[in-house]
């Protein structure tokens, strides 16, 4: 007999009917998953009115067998190849809670469509033929619900049907399997023996089965607990953005964003991460709703501020008199990679957190594991796609962040390719300080003007592209707008870890004054392009050559000297 005998004949306490949990179904591709969820709400009377004969009535005009996956699959694209590709999430209420059931696509192909409904999990149920036996993705999907921190997990060997319900055949994999996930330290609540197509032991106990004396599927999902509220962790808001009012005399700065955990009151104090920058909260702001007093995890809110500091998006907003977040640029991480291209130290990517974004590079590689065998590789300079690994990664500015110990939603990053996102992780912990030919030079403003908007426009543009064929990470900024909008942009791009090169012909020494006041005078340096002009004193470092190659190497040449 295998399988959780105290989960049995048991009937859970209800709780509260608000209560709710996050549940990803996962496992090799054709093993069963949409089958099992779409049965699991037929059997449960969870479908909408009319759901159940709808699908049958369009698999009998299209001469299809009904299948319970089809409750899921609604994609057309999906129907038509029997495959789940996006990560489909349906609403399920037992006795006991009510559920977001989050079914992910098994094709290796689709492996990141699986990893984001994973992430918001907090429970998972792995999927396996019971015939086809253990597969890579079996594996590969256990191991990313284990980095991902998932610890509630029940094994459904499903299709049991398909091997006579033969209790050998599920001890096998039970044993199998078992060890795998030991080693990636998971440890499953049950083994469950079912058949999604037929029924057995997804809500009843099964008749075909008498060997099995275990939970049910649903009293194993009723058994799962879910996680501390996030009402009641330290609060946390990425800043999206921030709004400023000018119609009829209305002057409010609104601090937009999604609230990730905590909860924040009308005149509490709040810290603003990395800026560290401190003020206290004016008013909490909502659209078409009358003014509250205070916010909590889950809701898109905004609020003013009674002191106004200049907060940039990808800030993390915190109160001050609970636990602070990490800052840092170097980060002790594990992630995956399911790029085009490998990932490979010393590149420059983009990694994003919340709503922040900035240049990353991976510094060190301890360790690359093939996640469907374990196989670990050291002394490697790169990840190949469907690999992870453990390592550093180096930011070229500071960001905001919870280790995966502490909050999982302000750890969890991803990583952009050529703006496609190409892996993601966890933080584990930071990951000490550099040493000094180690340490990321910080993200600093290059000022190119000159006395006609062409020549100082060329010039940045042979400078940004002298600086990406370097592997800088650069980004020209050419207007002749207002300077303190330049100075909010700027600070913004620099912020995120690039160097921004600005083009602003005729530029003069107090505008230079305010873009030091705005970044820092040791973030900002200008360049003037040509001979002296009557124009008056820009300051900065002149440039003899006016020829825009020659005038970028000069100033790159300058800076490579510094």
């Amino acid at each position: 007999m295998t399988g959780n005998p105290s989960a049995n004949g048991h009937t859970p306490v209800p709780p509260a009917p608000a209560e709710r949990m996050h549940l990803v179904v996962a496992g090799h591709v054709d093993h069963g998953k949409s089958t099992i969820v779409g049965r699991l709400l037929a059997d449960t009377h969870s479908l909408p009115d009319g759901k159940l004969e709808q699908i049958r009535a369009l698999c009998a005009r299209t001469s299809r067998p009904f299948e319970y996956a089809f409750l899921l699959d609604a994609l057309k694209d999906e129907r038509a190849q029997g495959i789940t590709i996006d990560s489909a999430r349906v609403f399920f209420k037992s006795p006991v809670r009510q559920y977001i059931i989050i079914d992910a696509p098994g094709h290796v192909e689709f492996l990141k469509n699986m990893i984001s409904g994973a992430a918001r999990a907090e429970a998972a149920f792995l999927v396996i033929d019971a015939q086809e036996g253990i597969r890579e993705n079996s594996r590969r999907h256990g191991y990313l619900l284990g980095m991902l921190g998932i610890r509630q997990v029940a094994v459904l060997v499903n299709k049991m049907d398909l091997v006579a319900y033969d209790q050998l055949a599920f001890e096998r994999i039970v044993r199998e399997y078992r060890d795998f996930l030991r080693d990636v330290d998971v440890i499953p609540a049950a083994f469950v023996p079912v058949s999604g197509s037929g029924g057995d032991n997804i809500v009843a106990a099964p008749s075909a089965m008498p060997w099995y004396a275990g939970p049910t599927a649903l009293e194993v999902l009723d058994s799962f607990q879910p996680q501390r509220s996030a009402a009641d962790e330290p609060f946390r808001m990425p800043v999206q953005d921030v709004y400023k009012f000018t119609a009829g005399g209305d002057a409010r700065r609104i601090v937009a964003g999604t609230v990730e955990s905590g909860t924040l009151h009308v005149g509490d104090e709040v810290v603003f991460q990395p800026s560290g920058k401190r003020t206290r909260v004016r008013t909490i702001e909502a659209f078409n709703l009358a003014p509250q007093r205070a916010v909590s995890a889950g809701s898109a809110t905004g609020f003013t501020l009674e002191q106004q500091v200049y907060v940039a998006r990808g800030q993390v907003a915190t109160r001050s008199a609970e636990r602070e977040p990490c800052v840092g640029t170097r980060l002790a991480v594990s992630l995956f990679w399911l790029g085009k291209r490998p990932l490979l130290t010393g590149r420059p990517y983009i990694l994003k957190l919340g709503a922040a974004r900035v240049s990353a590079q991976l510094e060190e590689l301890h360790r690359v594991i093939d996640a469907a065998t374990l196989e670990v590789a050291e002394s490697r300079d790169r990840v190949e796609r469907h690999e992870v690994a453990d390592g550093v990664l180096r930011l070229a500015a500071p960001i905001a962040y919870d280790n995966i110990d502490e909050f999982a939603a302000t750890s969890r990053f991803v990583l952009l390719d050529d703006y496609e996102i190409a892996g993601g992780g966890i933080i584990r912990a930071p990951a000490g300080q550099p040493t000094a030919d180690q340490r990321p030079p910080t993200p600093s403003l290059f000022v190119i003007s000159a006395l006609e908007e062409s020549d100082c426009r060329a010039t940045a543009e042979a400078l940004e592209t002298t600086l990406r064929g370097r592997e800088v990470p650069a980004y020209l900024l050419g207007t002749r707008g207002e300077v303190g909008h330049l100075a909010a942009v700027a600070q913004y791009l620099a912020d995120a870890g690039a160097n921004v090169v600005l083009s602003a012909p005729r530029l003069l020494r107090q505008d230079v004054h305010q873009l030091e006041a705005a970044l820092g005078s040791d973030r900002v340096t200008a360049f003037w392009i040509g001979p002296d002009t009557a124009i008056g004193e820009p300051g900065g470092i002149r440039v003899a050559s006016t020829d825009p190659a020659s005038a970028a190497r000069e100033i790159h040449a300058h800076l490579e000297d510094r």
